[in-house]
């Protein structure tokens, strides 16, 4: 069964008979589940004026008023859970557990963000002058444009939503071509929220609606998630109005596993990297430096756990630990990745196909051992189930490879050894290090990358921040 979608424009679901129709499909099977709009400028332009509209007044309400919304918000989201999950899972191929994990997740960060209402604060500053005060206060940009990556498409709606309304910004919302439909179900049920009309609109579309977002002439910042590529077209569209821009990239994290680490640990925190969201993560760890000492022992701990590995379609069999791929396009990408790895020298130990589960988009849970730092497998981003192995004579020598990359969001260490472990956090240059766990951040951190991985950041009070300017009030008084 499919389902047609109409954009959210101030306050309601239009349906624009010239806009041309995007079709979504199940990456499990390629079977065509919905249809979203790929939105016009003229489109663009009526959500952009019904944001910009309604910022003033949003802005003028409380700060705890506001929060207030966002709670009846985060409450339909978690009274529709398994509906909501079962459709990301439908959508983007990730297991359905963890589909319900990332519904969870969003109404949560909605609720943590709207505990900032009373928590907004500004600065006196101390003047030169008699009868002085300098007061610093902190104030909404205005219109965002927020442009989604098909990953973590639920959560991220609440990642720029949650923090940009409460600091009384309004927003537009434009979610990847590939997994719109859950966005689109957000919509519907913020419509039962009576938020006023125009803070909260939704359009779908391609890179040309989004274009046409991060050139707009009336939007004050443009928050994307994404690739590289895309940012670096965000970054030059948002340049015409010299609009600021909010970008978390790619990222190739780096895992360095010394001789004094607890192995089977290690073994697993670096396994769950890989089969998460079938290594469709930005932040988790895409390539491993293993001291020698202990390199054979750590592979054959991994190469273990990704044989154990069950895959296919998340929705016929959810006993399944990975489902597929987002689309046939970046199948293709991570099989051309390990082939182009195996003829610059890696060796398989396990995997290297695309794997036939009656259709679909799935690749086997891959190791690939005998790797250099020089190889485009342990230099460019892979993003699907696929396991690089280095190995390094010394913690040095680790910090070093992890270093040489032009991303910068993620690392790891793993070791017993306090001072190997505070001299990585020292000298790793990652936005966020994990000591001894998962690659994955809490929504109290700042989750922010350097080099490529991105400008500025999210989460916690830092990322609250990002939606909001300062004004400096100098008060004279008699």
């Amino acid at each position: 069964m499919t389902k047609d979608y109409h954009n959210f424009i101030n306050g309601t679901f239009g349906k624009q008979a010239s806009t041309a129709l995007l079709e979504v499909l199940n990456p499990a099977t390629n079977e065509t589940i919905g249809h979203v709009p790929n939105s016009s400028r003229a489109e663009v332009d009526a959500a952009v004026a019904a944001a910009k509209e309604a910022q003033t007044g949003w802005e003028r309400l409380p700060p705890i008023h506001r929060a207030g919304y966002l709670r009846k918000i985060s409450k339909k989201v978690r009274d529709n859970k398994e509906r909501l999950a079962e459709l990301i899972t439908r959508e983007q191929g990730k297991v359905l557990g963890l589909a319900q994990v990332e519904v969870d997740f969003t109404a949560d960060y909605i609720d943590y963000m709207a505990e900032w209402a009373r928590r907004i604060e500004g600065e006196v500053i101390t003047s030169d002058r008699p009868n002085e005060t300098i007061l610093l206060l902190r104030k909404a940009v205005g219109v965002i444009a927020g442009i989604l990556p098909w990953n973590f498409p639920f959560f991220l709606i609440a990642r720029k939503l949650a923090p940009a309304l409460v600091a009384g910004n309004t927003i537009v919302i434009k979610p990847s071509e590939e997994t719109p439909l859950n966005a689109f179900a957000f919509a519907e049920l913020v419509a039962e929220c009576d938020l006023p009309p125009g803070v909260f609109n939704l359009v779908g579309g391609s890179r040309e609606t989004g274009a046409a977002l991060a050139g707009h002439r009336d939007v004050n910042l443009v928050s994307f998630t994404g690739s590289v590529g895309t940012g670096v077209h965000i970054m030059r569209a948002a340049a015409e109005n010299l609009t600021r821009v909010n970008l978390e990239l790619g990222g190739k994290a780096p895992a360095i596993v010394l001789a004094s680490a607890d192995l089977n640990l290690a073994a697993n925190a670096v396994y769950q990297s890989r089969i998460l969201n079938s290594g469709q993560v930005c932040n988790c760890a895409e390539r491993v430096y293993v001291e020698r000492p202990v390199l054979q022992a750590f592979t054959d701990k991994v190469v273990a756990l990704m044989k154990s590995t069950t895959y296919g379609d998340p929705l016929k069999d959810r006993s399944v630990s990975m489902g597929p791929l987002v689309s046939a396009a970046q199948l293709a990408k991570v099989a051309s990745a390990v082939e182009l790895a195996r003829t610059q020298g890696a060796q398989l130990a396990l995997g290297g196909k695309i794997a036939d589960r009656g259709g679909g988009n799935h690749y086997e849970p891959t190791v690939l051992v005998d790797c250099n730092h020089d190889m485009e497998i342990m230099r460019t981003e892979t993003f699907g189930p696929v396991l690089p192995i280095q190995a390094i004579d010394s913690l040095d020598e680790g910090i070093r490879y992890a270093n040489d990359s032009e991303y910068g969001l993620t690392s790891s260490i793993f070791s017993n050894d306090l001072n190997a472990v505070m001299h990585a956090c020292r000298e790793l240059k990652f936005g966020e290090t994990y000591v001894n766990r998962e690659h994955f951040e809490a929504m109290q951190g700042f989750h922010a990358g350097r080099r490529k991985s991105g400008i500025g950041g999210a989460d916690g009070k830092h990322g609250l921040y990002e939606y909001m300017e300062t004004q400096v009030v100098y008060l004279q008084t008699k």
